[in-house]
């Protein structure tokens, strides 16, 4: 146990909780139940996020993303606001049960990829693969060899595969999931879903009807939309908000950029497409902060302990 761990069992900090102030908007994707660096680093188990939740409860106001944006706060307690990205189906399975439990609200940014015909996303399909996958294979004219990390790297620019498909649309990354689909066995363990599977329409419309839950958009196909045309960018955004409002009957507002990646040009189509609510990780442009419908956002760290986690999001990093 760390001098920290220690501290905070004897109640060191439980002062500088109680007089924090200010706001944060945090950041999760996954919750499994064990295992959570398994495949990637943005899970977190269900018993720790449990524990986030009895700690937010207690030292922490927690609001829903709308009264952040309205900015009611409690001026007596540090207030947050909880985010989930991507839309897997362990969202609907362990989170929304939780939510309900402590009476905490979030906001889900879901993708479209289920109206494509996928249940899963094109970079977790990616990620899981790479471990039972061929140790080299071409694709697209390119010699691809798998390092000691599983991680596919181009024999000509040394760049990961992921950065490769993420500077294109969806056919190549159609394509590549096509190409590696015979390696692709996780799928057939019932065990592994958490860490893939989507949720479905069903659950999409179900998590909906909860108080606590709120739909945000994601984009369709996970693309990063800086990196694709400003046409993909705009199908992207507005067909996404088509399709989780024809699911769940409600508007949907919120939008949370894919890899927190953005460009003016994004911002400007994803305001024309009806957006209110535009969620980044960190602002890329100087004038972001200025703009009313952009909020920074911050990632949860799988890697630590509840007390170093709390302790981080109210300093707003992890030093």
């Amino acid at each position: 146990m760390s001098l920290r761990e220690l501290k905070a069992m004897l109640g060191f900090y439980n002062r500088f909780y109680k007089e924090a102030r200010g706001a944060r908007i945090l950041i999760y994707h996954g919750v499994c139940l064990e295992n959570h660096t398994r495949f990637n680093s943005l899970f977190v188990v269900k018993k720790t996020f449990e524990a986030h939740l009895q700690f937010y409860k207690k030292y922490f106001h927690i609001v829903s993303l709308d009264d952040f944006y309205k900015n009611n706060f409690k001026k007596d307690r540090f207030n947050i606001c909880i985010t989930f990205d991507d839309g897997f189906a362990n969202n609907y399975k362990y989170v929304v049960p939780l939510l309900e439990t402590y009476n905490v609200p979030a906001t889900f940014f879901v993708t479209a990829i289920r109206n494509a015909g996928y249940d899963i996303l094109w970079n977790d399909f990616l990620t899981i693969v790479s471990v039972n996958g061929p140790d080299q294979f071409v694709f697209q004219d390119e010699m691809f060899k798998k390092n000691s990390r599983n991680t596919y790297i181009s024999s000509i620019t040394k760049k990961t595969l992921s950065e490769t498909l993420k500077q294109s649309g969806f056919d190549a990354k159609k394509e590549m999931m096509l190409l590696l689909e015979p390696y692709a066995s996780f799928k057939q363990k019932k065990e592994l879903e958490d860490y893939w599977l989507q949720m479905t329409n069903e659950e999409i419309k179900k998590a909906a009807v909860s108080s606590f839950v709120t739909i945000g958009s994601h984009s369709y196909h996970h693309n990063d939309l800086a990196k694709i045309s400003s046409i993909e960018g705009s199908y992207e955004l507005r067909e996404s908000k088509t399709f989780l409002e024809n699911i769940i009957q409600k508007p949907v507002t919120q939008f949370a950029f894919p890899y927190g990646s953005y460009s003016p040009i994004v911002i400007d189509e994803a305001i024309k497409a009806g957006y209110e609510q535009l969620l980044a990780a960190e602002f890329i442009y100087p004038d972001d902060k200025h703009n009313p419908l952009m909020k920074e956002r911050m990632g949860v760290n799988p890697f630590i302990s509840v007390t170093n986690q709390m302790l981080g999001i109210i300093k707003g990093n992890y030093e």
